[in-house]
């Protein structure tokens, strides 16, 4: 039964956004006293200096829009951050020392860049990064001298093709990216490149259709070996490679189902931290190098994001479930046991209800996995069915304040892991590519379907919503499929993709072409039929988006030029702006646009 809606201060739903959470968190690899930090506790996600011994936080950004990414350096003297414009992700690498203090910019003879990956060598004394412009990937290092002043950036390497990286050697000797470059696919091979000169040394790929991906260099200083992963038995696996001598060791782990990743290799190098991921759940394992010996860790439910070799040779680990906010804690390296919590969330959680993992089968036969929750009381219920962003991605089961909001109201929730998300192996990632919208929206009425049919779901009260690429899933699917919601809510979508290509950053713009096989211009029936805006005269229920000013991921003129196709066909839609990018970081802000979507939907129901 559809509940009061509550807005008061008071309303368990927005104690629950207003919870100070720290994520994110590294510690400083020679320096372990100090660490890094992302929280929420001024009420904007900001960069925190981590005294690790004492357990407390300095705040060392204070941006407006905030900043949900950092790197601590080696040595734990200086914390770098990409510097932009009101969240649009443009702008320079900057670094501020450990002890706070005014941002210093690492480039200021480049242009403005976009960046996903800011690395340093093992011992502090290079480090490297991704600028992406309009005219491509470039990659750059940066020697550290002893006194921490930088010189110039080199740059190593130009390209077209979706980039990421440099990974630097112990000393910063090598450097490795994986690239598309020379493809048109999102299929990536290693280059490795003479850090000093930037010339070649080597490459790696598994053929067109394969896809391999850097990790992480060995933790010893001579030992050039890259730790990596290939998706070439169909499941992402990981291997040793040298690009010096060309070695290859595949690892060994057939008694392991699913994908199997590395997380982090020991100081010593004796051990590897794998993590294997079936159904969208998370097992960690450790891998002995010299024997190939593996051992599952009896570590606790939930979900784990970035989990290292900490301190006293305990495994730290991001954890949080459904119901319990991120914390860091300590995991017995032998057993896998929680031992204590790290750094925890620092407020009482208002309870809430849990998720369970559910799958139901799609219209041609595959298997879809989901995650399920349930209000209080006997169904069925009115229902939101929600998409993730990537669509590279996958949800796992998280502590999610929006998702508890609607179950606190009587809502069932469920969020689909379509066709495209990661996780699941190369074909269920790659069904997608060259028509995308088509297989996930097909996954999408399956796990709608399968809701009705189990009496947990409302049939004329199903609701479809998502952010980023769920944002652009929700429009496609109120055009596409109209007659099945009753509404629905987009955040920081796009609604014409051909004029989204032209207008995003390009890191995004190299991401779509390999996901479609080529540009607008060279594939303009396929962007066509992938855009929302396509089917905009066929949409018959009411729908809210919620758009940010400043976003480069999924840019403005988009929805606007969907926002004008819309009302001159009198459909009903209202779009929301707020003075930001690619989301927001602020907490007021969210829970005002959470609450902005509940009353839509009781609006919708005349509740």
């Amino acid at each position: 039964m559809l509940k009061e809606l509550r807005v008061d201060a008071a309303a368990p739903w927005k104690q629950r956004y207003r919870l100070p959470v720290t994520y994110a968190v590294q510690i400083a690899e020679s320096m372990p006293t100090r660490g890094l930090a992302v929280s929420n506790k001024s009420g904007v996600s900001q960069l925190y200096a981590w005294n690790v011994p004492a357990g407390e936080l300095t705040e060392l950004t204070n941006r407006p829009e905030g900043v949900a990414h950092g790197s601590l350096s080696p040595d734990g003297a200086s914390v770098y951050y990409l510097e932009d414009r009101k969240g649009d992700e443009f702008g320079h690498f900057v670094r501020v020392p450990f002890e706070g203090g005014a941002p210093e910019d690492i480039t200021p003879d480049l242009p403005l860049y976009t960046s996903w990956l800011f690395s340093f060598s093992r011992t502090g004394r290079r480090l490297g990064f991704t600028a992406a412009t309009n005219e491509g990937f470039d990659i750059y290092c940066i020697a550290v001298a002893a006194d921490h002043s930088l010189s110039r950036p080199r740059k190593l390497y130009h390209c077209t093709g979706e980039t990421f990286g440099p990974l630097l050697s112990y000393n910063g000797e090598i450097a490795v990216i994986a690239t598309t470059e020379g493809t048109s696919t999102l299929n990536y091979h290693l280059v490795a490149l003479e850090a000093t000169n930037g010339q070649e040394i080597a490459q790696l790929t598994d053929g067109v259709e394969s896809s391999i991906e850097a990790a992480l260099f060995a933790p010893l200083e001579g030992d050039m070996r890259v730790l990596a992963t290939t998706d070439r038995s169909g499941f992402k696996r990981p291997l040793l490679w040298n690009p010096r001598t060309g070695e290859r060791t595949d690892l060994t782990l057939d008694e392991l189902q699913g994908e199997v990743f590395p997380q982090d290799w020991s100081p010593d190098g004796s051990h590897i931290l794998l993590c294997q991921f079936v159904e969208a759940v998370k097992h960690l394992y450790l891998y002995e190098v010299g024997t190939g010996t593996l051992k599952q860790l009896r570590h606790p439910g939930g979900t784990y994001g970035e989990a290292f070799f900490g301190p006293e040779g305990d495994i730290y680990a991001q954890w949080e479930s459904a119901t319990e906010p991120p914390q860091l804690i300590a995991l017995d390296s032998e057993t896998g046991e929680q031992k204590r919590v790290v750094v925890a969330a620092a407020a009482e959680v208002p309870p809430g209800h849990s998720w369970r993992s559910v799958t139901f089968t799609s219209s041609d036969g595959q298997m879809v996995q989901g995650w399920l929750g349930l209000p209080d009381g006997e169904g069925p219920f009115p229902t939101i069915l929600e998409t993730h962003g990537g669509p590279t991605a996958v949800q796992t089961e998280e502590f999610d304040p929006g998702s508890q909001a609607w179950l606190d109201h009587g809502f069932a929730y469920l969020t689909v892991n379509y066709r495209g998300s990661s996780s699941f192996g190369r074909a269920f990632e790659e069904k997608i590519r060259g028509n995308i919208g088509y297989w996930e929206l097909e996954d999408m009425v399956a796990g709608r379907d399968w809701l009705v049919g189990q009496g947990i779901a409302k049939a004329d009260q199903v609701f479809v919503t998502g952010w980023s690429y769920g944002g652009y899933l929700t429009l496609f699917a109120l055009g596409k499929r109209p007659e099945l919601w009753a509404g629905g809510m987009a955040g920081v979508a796009f609604g014409d993709f051909a004029i989204a290509y032209e207008d995003e950053a390009e890191t995004l713009r190299a991401y779509d072409r390999g996901l479609m096989g080529g540009t607008p211009q060279e594939k303009p029936e396929a962007f066509a039929v992938s855009s929302p805006i396509t089917y905009a005269a066929q949409v018959k229920a009411p729908l809210l988006i919620i758009q940010g000013r400043n976003d480069t991921r999924c840019p403005p003129r988009s929805i606007e030029v969907y926002e004008t196709k819309m009302k001159e066909l009198g459909k009903p839609i209202e779009v929301y702006w707020f003075d930001a990018g690619h989301g927001s970081l602020q907490v007021e802000q969210r829970i005002d646009q959470q609450e902005r979507m509940m009353r839509f939907v009781y609006g919708v129901l005349g509740g």
